[in-house]
Parts: structure tokens; sequence; C-alpha cells
């Protein structure tokens, strides 16, 4: 008996053919794309990676607080002094100047001359400011060794720039809570040296360069040039001019590529 659905007009329908899919993928109906720049994910993952520059951060503020009061200095001084300089080793080095009994102007002449290496930061990362005037001075005033350390270390300029902002502003607010709190604290901690505290802020240093130094044979050669003329002189001028004469391996980046190293 032949089946009555047999009889019934059907109407072929055109052949379509599915998209392709990649090896490995999940349903077609997931969202596959790549994650944007400005994603939360993207922050949290640059909040994750600054957590050990503030944490450094924090600590050595917390020594410099305790520091400055236990040699004798109020309590405001060095608060204020990190508010409106905020610069690590300027600051140290200023409130040791104090302390051995020089003067405010000897004072401020050697965190001045300590500072002037941040000139070289700033140019460095003066694509990542906006054109703001009071952008621009905000972030200047944030512009430090692990700041611009951590933000040249990102792969790609959107992310350089949200790298500067976010481990800048977390950087300033985490320094000065500690800065007050060591100050507080006052001579209840001690001598501060018997931690180890100096040490931190180079090791998150070489963390964070270590890639790039890793991954490019000239900026190896000038890192290793200024390493080698900084240990060279430290024995012989004041704490923090090494750092300043080791912006001198900067002139062999100017070298053609097929030079001979």
């Amino acid at each position: 008996m032949r089946s009555p659905l047999r009889t019934l007009p059907f109407r072929k329908l055109p052949h379509r053919t599915p998209p392709p899919r990649t090896p490995g993928a999940g349903p077609p109906d997931r969202d596959s794309s790549p994650v944007p720049d400005n994603s939360p994910v993207h922050d949290s993952s640059l909040v994750r990676d600054s957590s050990l520059v503030w944490l450094a951060g924090g600590i050595v503020g917390v020594s410099f607080g305790a520091v400055s009061v236990a040699g004798g200095l109020p309590v405001w001084v060095p608060v204020v002094m990190s508010l409106v300089v905020y610069a690590g080793s300027a600051q140290f080095s200023a409130v040791g100047v104090l302390l051995a009994g020089g003067g405010p102007v000897a004072a401020a002449a050697t965190g001045l001359l300590l500072n002037t290496r941040t000139a070289a930061f700033g140019l460095a990362v003066a694509d990542l400011l906006d054109t703001g005037r009071a952008t621009r001075f905000l972030g200047a005033h944030l512009v430090t060794d692990e700041t611009v350390a951590f933000a040249l270390a990102q792969s790609d300029p959107v992310r350089r720039r949200r790298a500067f902002w976010i481990s800048g502003l977390g950087l300033f607010a985490v320094w000065n809570t500690g800065v007050l709190a060591g100050a507080l604290a006052g001579s209840a901690l001690g001598d501060t040296a018997r931690f180890g505290l100096d040490a931190a802020f180079p090791a998150v240093l070489v963390a964070l360069v270590l890639p790039a130094v890793r991954a490019d044979a000239t900026v190896r050669r000038c890192a290793l040039f200024g390493a080698a003329l900084a240990l060279a002189v430290t024995p012989a001028v004041p704490a923090g001019v090494p750092v300043l004469l080791a912006l001198a391996g900067l002139v062999l980046h100017r070298r053609p590529q097929g030079a001979a190293g």
C-alpha cells in the first residue's frame, strides 16, 4: 500500500553550509571573541600583578615613617613630604640630611639631585598620559621607578596606559598609608634596617625588567653596562648617584643593530 505522505507537496529547502568550526572550539552559540582591553578582566590582572609592587612600597613606606619619627622629626614631616614629594630614595636622603644636622636647603638639593633621573622616566611614558594639563600634572607626580617599569613591561599601548594609572595610583595610596602607619608607630619598631627592607624595591624592579632584558639583546647590553658602571662607582659616590650614572648605558641603545657588541 502506498503511503499517503508521498502524495503531499513537500517544498525543497535550499542547502545551507554551516560556518567553519575551529578544532577544539566551544559550541557555536558561545562567544569566543577575545576579551577587550577595557574589560574588568584585564584590570583585575593588572591589579594582581601590581600588588607585589604595592606590598613592597607599603613596607618601605612604614620604614621611612618610623625612621623619620624615631630620629626626632614630628609626625607631619614624613607624611607631608610623602604626599608632596613622593620619591622614596629622595625622601630617605633628605631626611638623612636633616637628621645629620643639615638645613632644609641642603636636604632639598639632595632630593632634587636624586630625582633628576625621573626626567628620563617622564619621557619614556609621556605618550601614556592624556593631553589634559591636570591629567599630565597628576601623571608626572606618579612617575616612579616601579610604575614606569611596570607600565613599559606591558605588551601594547592600551595596556601600558592602564598599567601606568593602576599601578601609579595604587602605589601612591599604599606608600602614603605605610608612611603614616610608620610615623604613628614611631620608635616602637626599633631599628628598621635589621629587617632588610631596603632590598624590597630592588627585588621588585629586577622582576619587572627581567623579561625585557631577556628578550632584547640591545636592552640587555645597555642594562649590563649601566649596572657595571653603577657597581663600580658605588664605593666612591653618595647614595643615589650610581643610579644616575647607570643611565649612561642608554648610549649603547643608539648603536646600529649590526654593530659589534
